[in-house]
């Protein structure tokens, strides 16, 4: 630490040299350190930085003192200078722009800027404080100083606050543009922002021409993303709308070859170049360019773009002109009116013809948009020659390969009508012309035969419309097995079911027997037929009695479709036969069930099945219908087989008695899936019961339980339940309860997942389980004093002939043994195999 007589000498020399702007700065006691370290080390920044954060608290003037007292030494510093102006500027802040304070810091940033005139941060703060001064024309020769002192690759920090200062609104027009066309000698790609700003102030002669450079500029890419069709549509915008502020430029060749270059949203385009002659006042030249608009466009889009700004125009001359009506109205302008209204009148009149030449432009393919045309001539009164005109042209334009729609349909509207106006001539000219066309599809030259043979026939020439029949229907003398797609329609049509179906109901209503017949035998030998065609082939030989020759064509049918098609001629065929031969030629109609037997699938075999049993049982034998129905319920389809074995079981009862339907039931136990042994075990074990057969009903009980599972199968259970209080003791009883209990738990163990399902469901219901344990209690008291009165012997009681099945039995004195009564523990029973001694004959 330096002696008090030190620190004397360091005061007293202060205060002799401390005068700044004639203001004596003392330093403190507490200054001394400071003062000693920057006079020491007087080239030190750090040194000068920390004499400034310890006097942070002091009166700006003393740090003033301390800032000028440091450039003087250090006048390069950056940090300190710029410390410096931030503190002077931050001093004034609040204060009226036209303060003197702000004349000194303007000085301070100009001293600043001789020492550091390669620092871009201090120019831009200089020339961010002359822009809260408003000084225009100084910030901007601040802004060119900062320009020429830097080095370019730091010019964008400049350029950045120079654009941000020439688009204020203070800022005259004139200045602004040179400085940005400065600023795109630097940087081209900003031009777009250029453009925004000139059409902010509306420099439209100037937006035009930037524009266009950017247009020529094939490399040019945007920096917003606009392409070039969208720099097209805004020049045509631009030069449309403000036709009077632009000089020098073709408007009208420029829309028009961004009309030529350009597809998409040409409709804009076009309204672009009517707006331009509209702000001309030029309404005439307008109207000729919606009109030649509309007649060239070529999508529906830029029509209905075109149409709206067409009818907005003439709304508004229709508009303006009745203001003007109501000041002057005079003959010329009523007469001048009613010219614009017949006008708009006729321009809405040929809208949908306009649309529709468009749409036809776009595709002239389209056979509906041709008969639209037609149909909008033909009303409200028909325009005979351009309807006729419609015609030949779209005969002359649609591809008949191309052509969307059906192209028969024209040929055949063409033709009818000639016919409608009575020059059938003509119209038969016209149908001769149409099937020499290569049509894409069979079905097209087809249907134009068929409404050709339509046309004669309603005109009672019944021969000629035969003969043009005929003519579809010949058949090349060598048939290829295979027709290929690309040869004409003319040498396929005769594998059309269309015209062969037309030209034999012609010949069976207007021809011959033999004339017929033999088109339905040679439309067969070709194969164009269908089982509907075979059907009706036989029942016209059935008609004229010709019966053999109606089996031979349902044997034609039945080789040429499979099933399920075949199936009617089948069910017909056998009908037949067996009406015109009942039992003569049995071993021939064996041999055709037995056909239709081998080739049938199994779900559609029972009907045959039953046809073949029921011919038996009238024409043959009793057991060979037996056979037939054994066979039919091992072959049919499972879900049939039930309802077959009943049939089987019924129809055997009524010929043979009991003992056979035994032997029939147990096969159906044994063959039947699991899902219908159950119905089959309930079903033989009535019919035991009806015969006073107890000890072998219950067995077939006893079988029947495996396949049951009590918890969804409570019909079965109930039964035997209603069974064993009718025929049992309470040892059978028991029997029955122990056996249920059994099959339970095994398919308890066969699904776990439904078990637990129920213990989820039993806890949500624990309170109605209690109820229930309560009632089950009470029941079982009841129960047990009831089942000591019943004797060991079966209850003998007279049994009603028919049992109904479904029907719930009630019995009060009903024995309910509980099933969680405590037993003791057994082994789970094994379910026994069907005794077969329940079968054997004797009773």
């Amino acid at each position: 630490m330096p002696s008090v007589n030190e620190n004397d000498d360091i005061v007293n020399k202060l205060k002799m040299s401390t005068i700044t702007d004639d203001i004596i700065i003392q330093p403190s006691v507490d200054d001394l350190p400071y003062e000693e370290d920057v006079s020491k080390n007087p080239y030190s920044v750090n040194g000068w930085l920390r004499y400034l954060e310890f006097k942070q608290g002091s009166p700006q003037k003393q740090r003033n003192y301390i800032y000028e007292r440091a450039i003087r030494e250090l006048p390069r510093s950056y940090k300190i200078w710029h410390q410096y102006l931030l503190e002077r500027t931050l001093a004034i802040r609040g204060k009226c722009i036209l303060d003197n304070s702000f004349e000194a810091v303007n000085t301070l940033f100009e001293r600043s800027l001789v020492f550091l005139d390669k620092m871009p941060r201090i120019w831009i703060e200089y020339c961010e404080f002359l822009m809260i001064q408003e000084k225009i024309t100084l910030t901007r020769k601040t802004f060119d100083r900062a320009l020429i002192a830097l080095p370019v690759t730091q010019h964008y920090r400049i350029w950045n606050e120079y654009t941000k200062f020439i688009l204020k609104k203070s800022i005259p027009s004139l200045t602004c543009i040179r400085v940005y066309k400065r600023y795109l000698k630097i940087q081209p790609e900003k031009v777009e922002e250029y453009i925004e700003y000139l059409i902010k102030i509306k420099e439209w002669q100037e937006v035009v021409n930037q524009l266009i450079k950017i247009l020529d500029n094939i490399k040019f890419k945007s920096i917003k993303g606009k392409s070039r069709h969208d720099h097209w549509l805004q020049l045509c915008d631009i030069l449309s709308s403000h036709p009077k502020q632009i000089t020098g430029v073709d408007i009208d060749s420029v829309i028009r070859s961004g009309i030529n270059k350009f597809t998409d949203h040409i409709g804009k385009l076009w309204c672009y170049l009517s707006d331009y002659y509209i702000q001309l006042a030029q309404f005439e030249k307008a109207r000729d360019i919606f009109e030649e608009a509309l007649n060239s466009v070529g999508t529906a889009r830029d029509f209905s773009f075109i149409w709206e700004s067409y009818t907005q125009f003439e709304d508004s001359l229709i508009a303006a002109k009745q203001e003007i009506l109501e000041e002057d109205p005079s003959e010329d302008n009523l007469l001048e009116f009613d010219i614009m209204i017949e006008r708009y009148e006729n321009l809405i009149q040929r809208q949908p013809l306009l649309l529709n030449s468009v749409l036809l432009k776009q595709n002239p393919n389209n056979v509906q948009e041709w008969l639209k045309r037609v149909s909008l001539y033909s009303e409200p009164t028909p325009n005979v020659k351009m309807i006729i005109q419609t015609f030949t042209d779209s005969i002359k334009s649609i591809d008949p390969q191309h052509a969307k729609g059906k192209l028969s349909t024209l040929y055949s509207t063409f033709a009818h009508f000639y016919e409608q106006n009575n020059k059938l001539s003509q119209a038969r000219l016209i149908f001769e012309n149409s099937l020499s066309v290569n049509f894409k599809t069979v079905d097209d030259l087809s249907t134009l035969y068929c409404d050709y043979a339509e046309m004669e026939l309603k005109h009672r020439n019944y021969e000629k419309a035969i003969d043009i029949l005929k003519r579809g229907t010949v058949s090349p003398k060598k048939q290829n097995t295979i027709i290929e797609e690309n040869e004409p329609v003319q040498k396929r049509l005769f594998k059309s079911i269309k015209i062969w179906t037309f030209y034999v109901d012609l010949e069976e209503s207007f021809g011959t027997f033999h004339n017929t017949k033999s088109i339905y035998e040679k439309m067969i030998q070709l194969k164009v037929v269908t089982p509907q065609i075979i059907l009706n082939f036989a029942k016209y030989l059935e008609e004229n009695k010709y019966f053999e020759d109606m089996f031979k064509a349902y044997e034609h049918g039945v080789q040429l479709f499979p099933f399920p098609h075949v199936q009617d001629i089948w069910i017909t065929y056998l009908t037949k036969f067996i009406q015109r031969y009942a039992g003569m030629k049995l071993e021939r109609t064996r041999d055709l069930f037995e056909q239709v037997l081998s080739k049938v699938p199994p779900k559609e075999s029972i009907i045959f099945y039953l046809m073949y049993a029921n011919f038996e049982e009238q024409y043959g034998l009793a057991r060979h219908s037996m056979a037939v129905y054994d066979r039919a319920a091992k072959s049919v389809d499972k879900e049939d087989s039930f309802k077959m074995y009943l049939l089987y079981i019924h129809r055997a009862s009524e010929f043979f008695g009991v003992n056979q339907t035994r032997e029939i039931f147990s096969k159906a136990i044994e063959q039947l899936p699991d899902q219908y042994v159950r119905d089959m075990c309930l079903k033989f074990a009535d019919m035991e019961k009806k015969y006073g057969e107890i000890d072998r009903a219950r067995s077939i009980y006893i079988h029947g339980s495996q396949f049951s599972d009590p918890r969804t199968s409570m019909f079965y259970w109930n039964t035997w339940s209603d069974f064993e209080k009718l025929h049992g003791n309470e040892d059978t009883f028991k029997e029955m309860l122990r056996i249920r209990r059994s099959v339970q738990a095994s398919y308890i163990t066969q699904n776990p997942t439904l078990a637990l399902l129920n213990k989820l469901n039993n806890k949500d219901d624990k309170n109605q389980q209690q109820k229930q344990q309560q009632q089950q209690q009470q029941q079982q008291q009841q129960q047990q004093k009831q089942a000591s009165t019943i004797q060991s012997k079966p209850v003998t009681v007279s049994l009603p002939e028919a049992i109904q099945y479904n029907k719930k039995i009630e019995n009060d004195d009903e024995i309910n043994l509980d099933e969680n009564e405590e037993e003791e523990e057994e082994d789970q029973p094994t379910i026994k195999a069907f005794p077969k001694t329940l079968f054997e004959n004797n009773v």
